[in-house]
């Protein structure tokens, strides 16, 4: 398996990378996101071969393609199975009928955080640990949330010797439970920063920290945002996992994904490129309705963030997008790259109509604001007895709202658990959800934390002093 930047081309013609290379990088030098060169295929025979694994053992299987030789059979096994031994339900990701309505849950919120994030970083920092390991090297993450990839970072990289993690997050716009869950983390190796702005203002530092080659090389950057290809690749075994419960692949499947920053959906489109048998998706969006705008119209438009009862959908730059857009204008790097920043001076981007035929077959969107997202939790309690978070809210309303056929089978990811939304589920039911006791007093956790100003050169200069400060042996001048 060899993999491309979606701006290949753009700066010359790199060589294909391999997959150690890609998740040591997250994000390509030329400013594009890294993705196969070819997308692995399975055939309608194989995907039944795999009906009644245990989820490890899907996850190997489907997994196994993308790694290559980056790790041998043994070690891929082992670092699967750990990362899954930390989750609750033994299953990893239960799958829940809604009574006869046909529609489904997907909880992805049994691990140590409580999110559909741990899925991914539970085996990301695993393997990031075990190459640097091995490579006697260091990295230094420098990552960008909406309130959830953070903490599930964070529980997966903490204390680990190879790995600093600087994680940014816009003050005041995560759940009090989302940023406890980072800054009452202890271990000398994190690093949390609350910074002056939006998640997009986040997402937008952490880039420019990549984009600054020298500083890049200087700390060995990584990322366990979704723009590293290794989260999307643990993301896509849900996808195979709920399908061939509902009986794929003699039967097609829907999915309907609450999304902010693209990379879970993206997840599904790779499975069905792969021949997972996907009817459609649909994306969920809150108020801040970007995505639900491009597939409406063709047009990304920029408008300011507002705050919802569902903060990690509060976006309007979705890095993730960008893969998708790499098949919409045939797989030309160099034509996304002169797009993309047009769209970042102009705050606008628009695709032809032959390619929104095309994307409007295979997606459809939708919104809900915040009293719908309200009534949407309460309605959901009421008819089926599930709590549900702020997100999975949305997709439960946009799941019934753009269903195309009754006969197939609707999914929707339940992203986050209820608990770590408090005030919203409070509100729209009179019941406030316990945190599990493991996190049963995290309210009372001492925090720690630094406050920033949306300024990169005020970033770089507390990343150099934090990591000079760090054991020279801990310091790699290795170009990723």
């Amino acid at each position: 398996m060899r993999y491309i930047s979606t701006r290949h081309g753009s700066q010359g013609q790199p060589a294909p990378l391999g997959f150690e290379d890609i998740m040591l990088a997250g994000l390509a030098r030329d400013g594009g996101l890294y993705l196969p060169a070819e997308w692995p295929q399975f055939s309608k025979a194989e995907i039944a071969g795999l009906k009644g694994l245990p989820y490890v053992e899907l996850a190997f299987r489907i997994m196994r393609p993308f790694v290559g030789d980056a790790f041998d059979e043994a070690t891929f096994r082992r670092l699967i199975g750990e990362a899954y031994a930390s989750f609750e339900a033994p299953d990893v990701a239960p799958l829940k009928p809604l009574g006869d309505s046909g529609l489904h849950l997907l909880e992805l919120f049994h691990g140590p955080t409580l999110a559909f994030k741990d899925v991914a970083l539970q085996l990301l920092g695993r393997m990031l640990d075990h190459t640097l390991t091995r490579r006697s090297q260091h990295a230094t993450i420098v990552g960008a949330t909406s309130g959830d990839t953070g903490s599930a970072a964070i529980e997966a990289v903490r204390d680990r010797k190879t790995i600093d993690i600087f994680m940014l997050f816009p003050k005041g716009r995560v759940s009090e439970v989302q940023r406890r869950q980072m800054t009452t983390v202890s271990a000398p190796n994190v690093h949390n920063i609350a910074v002056q702005g939006t998640f997009d203002d986040c997402q937008d530092l952490a880039k420019a920290c990549f984009n600054d080659l020298a500083f890049r090389d200087r700390h060995a950057l990584t990322a366990v945002n979704s723009i590293n290809f290794a989260r999307v690749m643990a993301q896509i075994v849900y996808y195979f996992w709920a399908a061939l419960k509902l009986g794929a692949p003699e039967r097609p499947v829907a999915f309907t994904v609450p999304s902010g920053n693209f990379g879970n959906v993206y997840a599904g489109y790779a499975a069905k490129q792969m021949g997972l048998p996907i009817s459609h998706f649909v994306v969920g969006t809150n108020s801040n309705d970007i995505l639900a705008r491009f597939f409406e119209s063709g047009s990304m438009t920029m408008t300011e963030v507002v705050p919802t009862f569902s903060p990690s959908m509060d976006i309007q730059i979705s890095s993730n997008f960008e893969r998708l857009l790499f098949d919409l204008y045939d797989r030309n790097g160099k034509t996304l790259a002169d797009a993309m920043a047009a769209f970042r001076s102009t705050g606008t981007l628009k695709v032809g109509a032959n390619a929104l035929t095309g994307v409007r077959e295979l997606f459809d969107a939708g919104r809900v604001d915040e009293p719908g997202t309200l009534a949407a939790i309460a309605d959901c309690r009421r008819r089926f007895g599930e709590i549900i978070d702020p997100h999975t809210a949305v997709g439960y309303v946009v799941a019934q709202q753009h269903r195309r056929d009754p006969a197939i089978p609707m999914v929707v990811l339940a992203t986050a658990h209820p608990a770590k939304f408090p005030d919203a589920v409070e509100k729209a039911t009179g019941v406030r959800p316990p945190l599990p006791a493991r996190l049963g007093d995290l309210m009372d956790r001492a925090e720690r934390v630094d406050g920033l100003r949306n300024d990169i050169d005020e970033l770089k200069a507390m990343i150099d002093e934090r990591r000079m400060a760090a054991a020279p042996a801990t310091r790699s001048k290795v170009r990723t």
